[in-house]
């Protein structure tokens, strides 16, 4: 016994080091796959399918014990399913006794509703936060959160990261005249990151007055602002319906804009809005691959980025203990 003691206190004996251990439930796959080749590793094996009754059946395929677990899914349609499956997942891992269990979420469903608009009204997204942390999770992994405050939900860690450096690298590339760009907040609520984009840009501000007369239905009013002759890039983070989006782009037009982009982080694409998209007086439709859309029935003026080496580096960053804030310092 002496003995085994005196070999266990041995400096030299080599601790064994984890890799990271990525899985996938069945949102976004794809995305999955390009975070895992700019990681240089594979997605780990799991078995993730449907009882007839719709409940849903998870086995991870192989041992994670004492790992760094990164489970990936977007909280997209069907976001029911997809919560459920996230927490499922979760929780397979936490009985499979992996060191941490990072929640990376593309999307986060359920955000709109984060606060008490009127009275009786459920706040999902802080909903939502109860069951991830419920069910196991240490961390999470959040990219453009509907609003910061969402990140106070969560009794765990959460690293916020964003989209803007895919954005901006894109649309610099295009090469603009510096003094014809100006760029447009949708809403009084998007300024703030608006602003941002614009000081990255080196370009004026401009904000949409949009008024919320219904549940998913608002009103445009005017444009404050110059757009006049403009190049004008609106910066949204979210793309449901289309239908405020598309009338603030033919306000904007109205008001003499010359050309009109849209940007987008999450492509939400519910009902009518590729249709509607399509119809808009909008040069180009730009969106990251947060939610997976099927290419062949795309019009030409929607263009999706790969936002994989932003995850797959914050993620890295994650499991070295390195900053992940310092990805978007200028």
């Amino acid at each position: 016994m002496l003995q085994e003691m005196n070999m266990l206190q041995n400096d030299n004996i080599v601790k064994p080091t984890h890799a990271i251990k990525l899985f996938t439930g069945r949102a976004n796959p794809k995305l999955v796959e390009e975070i895992a080749n700019y990681l240089g590793t594979t997605v780990g094996p799991m078995i993730i399918k449907n009882f007839s009754d719709g409940e849903i059946y998870v086995k991870v395929q192989e041992s994670v014990r004492g790992d760094d677990v990164f489970v990936v899914q977007p909280l997209c349609n069907p976001v029911n399913d997809n919560l459920m499956e996230l927490l499922i997942i979760i929780d397979a891992f936490k009985r499979a006794s992996a060191k941490t269990i990072t929640a990376v979420i593309p999307y986060y469903g359920y955000a709109r509703q984060d606060r008490k608009a009127s009275g009786r009204e459920a706040i999902t997204a802080k909903l939502v936060a109860d069951l991830i942390t419920t069910a196991g999770a240490n961390r999470v992994l959040a990219m453009d959160l509907h609003t910061g405050q969402i990140q106070g939900f969560f009794n765990i860690l959460v690293d916020h990261i964003y989209s803007n450096p895919v954005m901006i690298k894109y649309l610099k590339d295009k090469n603009f005249k510096q003094e014809d760009l100006v760029a447009v907040s949708p809403d009084a609520g998007g300024v703030e990151r608006t602003r941002h984009l614009a000081k990255q840009l080196d370009c004026p501000l401009a904000i949409i007055d949009k008024r919320r007369e219904a549940h998913n239905v608002a009103k445009v009013g005017h444009v404050i602002g110059n757009v006049q002759g403009k190049t004008a890039i609106i910066f949204d983070d979210i793309i449901d319906t289309a239908g405020t989006i598309t009338e603030g782009a033919k306000l904007l037009k109205r008001e003499g804009a010359a050309k009109i982009y849209i940007c987008a982080a999450h492509a939400v694409f519910s009902g009518p809005a590729i249709q509607r998209l399509e119809e808009a007086p909008v040069e180009e439709v730009i969106v990251s691959n947060t939610i997976p859309l099927k290419q062949q029935n795309l019009p030409p003026k929607i263009k999706q980025l790969s936002i994989a080496p932003l995850l797959g580096e914050a993620i890295a960053r994650i499991h070295d203990d390195e900053s992940v804030s310092s990805l978007f310092e200028d």
